[in-house]
């Protein structure tokens, strides 16, 4: 192990990536009732909804509702998805200080996702970026499918680069690689990490958002903090998926990942036995047992 960096952000998105395919809808207070229990364990960045079509995503149609009941604390970001400016504008309205946006880079996944080509993406985006800069919202950029998309395979790092060029020359303060489909293997994330790191500015953080689907989350974000990753999306429990792409799994589970970050000597700030009985909540609540491993193990609790 070598050229591990020695602390970490984690973003929780349990409440978003991982609420979006429930059926089971969540209320105000439900929600709320997480996000202090993330707070109580040190999670300090919470993606508390996305600001989309209840139509489209029913489960986040109280976004707004959970970003105004919020008691913030001054050292926690809670942060949001949008997929357009509409979605900016009711983010702006509910004070939101840090936002998602993000594009596909397989132009099948993007279709599917979105119902518009890579070019027509690239452009909606601009006009998010320049539009969120300039309230002065802390913006994180993303690339979906960037190691690879269910339905194309392989996903040519030129494309995930000219997107990410983009992004620095808009002022993005972070750049967030997506293996939406779970493709990526160590040796490809180390490498795309790696070129995209040495092609845009010093400036810009890197993060990562690892679907677990086969198996390789954890052994994925090892490599991806050896290539200059300081940011991490995981989710409680191992809860969520892609609903436009077959079989995708749930990020890594946060108390999965922090608890592997910990035995390496890594720095959260985060209380994974704490985690553990929030998972053990949601799984209550959702009537099943969710991926992640460390709450279904008899782990002693810390002294």
């Amino acid at each position: 192990m070598h050229d591990l960096p020695k602390r970490i952000l984690l973003e929780d998105e349990a409440l978003r990536d991982g609420l979006q395919i429930e059926k089971r809808l969540f209320s105000v207070a439900e929600k709320l009732q997480f996000i202090k229990g993330l707070e109580a364990c040190g999670v300090r960045r919470i993606q508390v909804g996305s600001f989309v079509h209840p139509k489209w995503v029913p489960q986040m149609a109280n976004t707004d509702d959970v970003f105004h009941a919020l008691e913030r604390q001054p050292d926690v970001t809670y942060t949001a998805l949008i997929l357009n400016m509409k979605g900016l504008e009711r983010a702006l309205r509910c004070n939101v200080s840090h936002l998602s946006m993000s594009i596909s880079a397989s132009e099948t996944h993007s279709q599917k996702n979105t119902q518009r080509s890579i070019a027509q993406s690239l452009v909606e985006i601009r006009g998010m970026i320049e539009g969120g800069v300039a309230s002065g919202i802390a913006i994180r950029a993303g690339i979906q499918s960037a190691l690879g998309c269910g339905y194309e395979g392989a996903i040519s790092p030129d494309v995930v680069c000219d997107i990410a060029t983009l992004y620095d020359s808009l002022g993005v303060d972070e750049i967030n690689l997506a293996d939406s489909a779970g493709l990526g293997n160590p040796r490809s994330v180390f490498e795309l990490v790696s070129r995209v790191r040495r092609t845009v500015s010093d400036r810009v953080r890197l993060s990562l958002h690892l679907h677990d689907t086969r198996g390789l989350g954890l052994a994925n974000m090892v490599a991806g903090l050896q290539a200059g990753v300081v940011t991490l999306d995981t989710s409680l429990g191992g809860l969520g998926g892609c609903p436009f792409i077959p079989g995708a799994t749930g990020n890594i589970a946060t108390e999965d990942a922090v608890y592997a970050l910990d035995e390496m000597g890594v720095e959260t700030g985060i209380d994974w036995h704490g985690l553990i009985d929030l998972t053990r909540q949601m799984e209550t609540m959702l009537g099943r047992k969710l991926p992640g491993r460390m709450a279904h193990l008899a782990v002693p609790k810390a002294a």
